[in-house]
C-alpha cells in the first residue's frame, strides 16, 4: 500500500556517511526530512544536496533534522561529497544513505515494487521516480510527501516554509492562507469558536467571511 498523510513512517536501519543509523531512533523527538535523489554526479542533484546543506542551520533552528538517500553506495557519496562542497560552496554535513539494495526506497514507495533488487546498472533515467521528499513529525507520522520529476529540481524554500507553516499549525489553532510566508497573517479555523478567538485574540481579527478570519501570527 502506499504511505498516506499521517501514517507512521516506517522505521529502518540505514547505512550511511555518517555511520549506521536506526531512523526513528535517529530522530529522537523532533522532526526529520527524508530525501532521496536519482544518482550521484548528476547535475541538478548537485545543486538541490548542495541548497540543502545551505539550510541545514536552518532546518537545525527548527528541531529538523535532513538524511538524503539514492540507491548509490556510501563510498560514492563520500567522493562526491567533493565536488557539491567545490562547486556549491557548502560542505554536506548531514548524512546521506547507501540504499543499494534498494530497500528503503522500495518502503517508502519511491520505485515501483517490481524493481531489480539492487542498483547495479541503473541510470539517472532509470532511477527517475527517486526524487522524493517525506517530512516526519515528532509522532513519528508522515506530515508530508512530495515527488518530482527527473528534470526538474526541488524548491528548499518551499519545503522550509511548509514546515514553518506545520510546526505553527500543530502549536496553535490556525491554519495558512496561499502564499503565506512566515510572519503573514494566518487564519483561525473554523473549529475556533468566536468565543474562544476573542479569548486567544483579544486584540481582534478580520472576518471576511463567517469562515474567513484573518489574525496576525501567533507570537509576532
Amino acid at each position: 500500500m502506499s504511505l498516506r498523510l499521517g501514517d507512521i513512517a516506517p522505521d529502518f536501519q540505514a547505512d550511511t556517511t555518517q555511520g549506521t543509523i536506526r531512523f526513528h531512533e535517529w530522530m529522537g523527538d523532533g522532526w526529520a526530512i527524508l530525501f532521496s535523489h536519482p544518482k550521484d554526479f548528476t547535475p541538478v542533484c548537485t545543486t538541490e544536496l548542495g541548497y540543502m546543506a545551505k539550510l541545514s542551520s536552518e532546518f537545525e533552528k527548527r528541531n529538523c533534522k535532513v538524511l538524503g538517500l539514492s540507491v548509490d553506495p556510501v563510498e560514492n557519496h563520500l567522493k562526491w561529497k567533493v565536488d557539491i562542497e567545490e562547486t556549491q560552496n557548502y560542505p554536506v554535513n548531514y548524512p546521506m544513505i547507501g540504499d543499494s539494495t534498494l530497500a528503503i526506497a522500495k518502503l517508502y514507495d519511491m520505485l515501483p515494487a517490481d524493481e531489480p533488487g539492487t542498483s547495479e546498472g541503473r541510470t539517472a533515467a532509470t532511477n527517475h521516480t527517486v526524487r522524493t521528499v517525506f517530512v516526519v513529525g515528532p509522532d513519528k507520522k508522515i506530515k508530508l510527501h512530495l515527488t518530482y520529476p527527473m528534470t526538474t529540481g526541488r524548491n528548499f524554500n518551499e519545503i522550509l516554509r511548509v514546515l514553518d507553516s506545520m510546526q505553527l499549525t500543530a502549536a496553535h489553532k490556525v491554519a495558512t492562507p496561499v502564499n503565506w510566508e512566515n510572519g503573514d497573517d494566518v487564519i483561525i479555523v473554523p473549529a475556533v469558536s468566536d468565543a474562544e478567538a476573542k479569548e486567544k485574540y483579544p486584540n481582534g481579527w478580520k472576518t471576511v467571511k463567517p469562515y474567513l478570519r484573518i489574525v496576525a501570527q501567533p507570537g509576532n
